[in-house]
């Protein structure tokens, strides 16, 4: 039996690489929308997502992004007042405000995490170990990359 060859095997990378992740976003907000929350913003699901696996400051997660400070002020105020975030004054030093998740917040990013988790699961009975691997070092590479060439600015 051979296995076809996909005609995305023929896109350039920037391109597979963005129809790519709109394979995990699409299931992300399908899940969130079916557990009621739809009304997670644009980027929301990157800070909920990260805020539930990292210890990573907040203000790194909004650099990731990418967004003016004026778009992430914005971000973070619509995740507070629908419910996913919670602001509280820093008990060690309290000119500084620290962001959590709060019970919804949690549980919005367990639907995330789940969608994703399904897209992996796929993937992996789809391509193996070996294949998932490979794509996951040219990733890196990709990003190692970008910082590199940033330290360098």
């Amino acid at each position: 039996m051979t296995q076809e060859i996909s005609p995305w095997m023929h896109v350039t990378m920037p391109a597979l690489l963005r129809h790519a992740r709109t394979t995990y976003g699409s299931a992300m907000r399908a899940a969130l929308a079916e557990g009621g929350f739809d009304d997670v913003p644009a980027n929301g699901m990157y800070v909920i997502g990260a805020l539930a696996i990292t210890e990573t400051p907040l203000s790194q997660i909004i650099r990731e992004l990418r967004v003016s400070k004026q778009a992430a002020g914005q971000l973070v105020d619509a995740l507070v007042l629908r419910g996913y975030l919670e602001r509280e004054v820093d008990p060690n030093d309290r000119r500084r405000l620290t962001i959590t998740l709060t019970e919804r917040g949690k549980a919005a990013a367990a639907a995330q995490s789940q969608a994703g988790e399904a897209i992996n699961v796929e993937l992996l009975a789809r391509l193996g170990e070996t294949k998932i691997a490979h794509a996951r070092e040219v990733l890196a590479a990709l990003i190692d990359m970008r910082e590199e060439a940033e330290a360098g600015d």
